[in-house]
């Protein structure tokens, strides 16, 4: 269903979108990217050399919604898939009015593009975890429990989820376009390089020689690798594309309850395969709020979807660790260590279509 299908997708130079991109190259998919260029230096799109894959790259805002409509009807495409976004819990609280621009105005100017391209079929938004109201419970939120945020991010990502649902329900069932959010939990997996992030920041004390400095150590999140999110992501899409008007509705990809875990034991899981890392804890003075347990039941996406994680932690935590000890050294391979990780996942299942 999938492949050769034209696919705009945004935030394609992020962790997420890049992976998402060679994912898409694999599927023989003719993909336009939209999104500003990478954040960081060094960054995944740049390492993986993805560029010259894409049928159309855009080097652009998200909130430029003029541009953003050009570029989606020049692509034509069939597959919207939106996972553009200020994506840092941290950095929102140091820049609040930039994240509810990029992450609630950026996602209406892209669902008012939609409107504007009669090629599009379905559209696929990417939240979070933390859009729900979140009330520490011990078990896991399903997708009909209250959205909510403390931080801006969070609050952010929770109105993304309402103006999707919006504009599904008042323009977009009208003209047969099927509209779906996904919401994954912390995604971990080589590549990532952003501040304030617990693998990125792992890899930046490695490579330099110091302990990484942990915040919260108890801390408990739905930790999964970024290609079992991104699987969930597709699976969906192929049933947007397939015409199943069911599976215009809200999902949640999380990992086994097994591996919703504090931060501290992820870290000790990680020194197995990562001896060069040292972590210790501190406390200091910090006023931002972060919540402290976080979990997702993905019991629908199981059964109706099919959709199951296919690396529990510690395999996500082997393969992390590999990428990041493997292009540290050596620059140059990460094009292959990740397509080498792309095969291994896709050799443990049944391949999309």
């Amino acid at each position: 269903m999938l492949v050769g299908k034209k696919i705009f997708l945004t935030g394609h130079t992020g962790f997420k979108g890049s992976w998402l991109t060679l994912w898409l190259q694999h599927l023989r998919a003719q993909v336009t990217g939209y999104a500003l260029p990478p954040a960081t230096t060094p960054n995944m799109f740049e390492l993986i050399q993805i560029k010259t894959s894409l049928v159309g790259h855009y080097a652009a805002d998200i909130r430029n919604g003029k541009w953003l409509t050009a570029a989606m009807q020049t692509a034509a495409p069939e597959l919207v898939l939106h996972l553009a976004a200020q994506p840092l819990v941290r950095a929102s609280y140091r820049n609040p009015l930039e994240t509810w621009e990029t992450n609630l105005m950026g996602t209406v100017h892209l669902l008012e593009a939609v409107r504007q391209t009669p090629s599009v079929k379905a559209v696929l938004i990417v939240t979070t975890d933390k859009c729900y109201c979140n009330n520490e419970w011990v078990w896991g939120y399903r997708e009909t429990d209250s959205l909510g945020g403390h931080d801006p991010y969070s609050a952010s990502k929770a109105a993304t989820e309402l103006v999707a649902a919006s504009y599904r329900q008042s323009f977009l069932a009208e003209r047969g376009v099927l509209l779906a959010t996904a919401r994954a939990g912390n995604v971990i997996g080589g590549g990532d390089w952003s501040d304030d992030r617990l693998i990125p920041d792992a890899a930046r004390a490695a490579a330099a020689g110091t302990p990484l400095i942990i915040r919260s150590p108890g801390a408990t999140r739905p930790w999964q690798h970024v290609l079992d999110a991104l699987h969930g992501y597709l699976l969906l899409a192929q049933e947007l594309l397939s015409g199943n008007t069911a599976a215009a509705d809200a999902w949640n990809f999380g990992p086994d309850a097994a591996d919703n875990l504090p931060v501290a034991t992820v870290l000790n899981r990680l020194q197995q395969h990562w001896p060069e890392l040292v972590w210790q804890t501190t406390a200091p003075p910090d006023t931002f709020h972060e919540a402290g347990m976080l979990y997702l039941d993905s019991s629908k996406a199981r059964r109706v979807l099919g959709w199951q994680p296919r690396w529990g932690l510690d395999e996500a935590l082997r393969q992390t660790a590999e990428w990041y000890r493997t292009v540290l050294a050596e620059p140059a391979v990460a094009p292959d260590i990740t397509k080498r990780q792309l095969d291994a996942f896709f050799a443990k299942g049944p391949s999309l279509s």
